[in-house]
């Protein structure tokens, strides 16, 4: 007999679970968007120190959660996954958390391509081109990959739901979206990083 049918754990998660994620989520977001952002020095020097922060906590979070996906993708590919509700929901939280990432890291951008001498972009350009090349561009795009990664194994976990298990590609393709998914994210968090030591916007 199959492992995905001896618990009673093997269930779909609700779609009121999914709805209640994503408005808390971004309510959180926005909520601590509104707490902390000084709104009236958004421009000028240092301006760039709030997206800055807000793209490396929401980085960080997705790391936190797709290094959680990453397992439960192995244990769905694998078969012997038993919270599937679980992975439901966190392939959601996993594509929110890429896209507010990538929103914030675009806000950030304007900061570290501003068109004066001082910004990060010019300064790497001048005196250190292979970083800006390799570090930040390279970076910049393959992070992009984490979103439609991420995006489509929630819409096959959701779309198919407990079908996913009978079906062993669909359990490789959405464990193989995981594993992708994270290793864009921590080949991005790293080159990040390094770029902020060398040069914050």
């Amino acid at each position: 007999m199959s492992v995905f049918h001896d618990t009673h754990e093997m269930r779909e998660a609700s779609t009121g679970s999914l709805v209640a994620v994503v408005v808390i989520m971004i309510a959180s977001a926005l909520a601590f968007t509104l707490m902390t952002g000084p709104f009236d020095k958004l421009l000028g020097p240092g301006a760039g120190a709030l997206p800055a922060a807000l793209h490396g906590m929401m980085a960080f979070l997705y790391l936190f959660v797709g290094t959680i996906g990453l397992y439960l993708g192995w244990r769905l590919m694998t078969g012997h996954i038993r919270a599937f509700a679980d992975l439901q929901l966190l392939s959601v939280v996993a594509a929110t958390f890429s896209f507010l990432a990538i929103c914030f890291g675009n806000w950030l951008y304007i900061y570290y391509r501003a068109p004066i001498p001082d910004s990060p972009r010019s300064y790497f350009v001048k005196n250190i081109p292979a970083v800006h090349a390799v570090f930040f561009e390279f970076k910049e795009f393959g992070a992009l990959f984490t979103l439609p990664l991420a995006v489509c194994a929630a819409f096959i976990l959701w779309r198919y739901g407990l079908q996913v298990l009978e079906r062993r590609w669909l359990r490789y393709s959405v464990a193989v979206m995981f594993g992708l998914a994270f290793f864009y994210l921590v080949v991005a968090f790293g080159l990040g990083a390094a770029v902020t030591k060398l040069k914050p916007a």
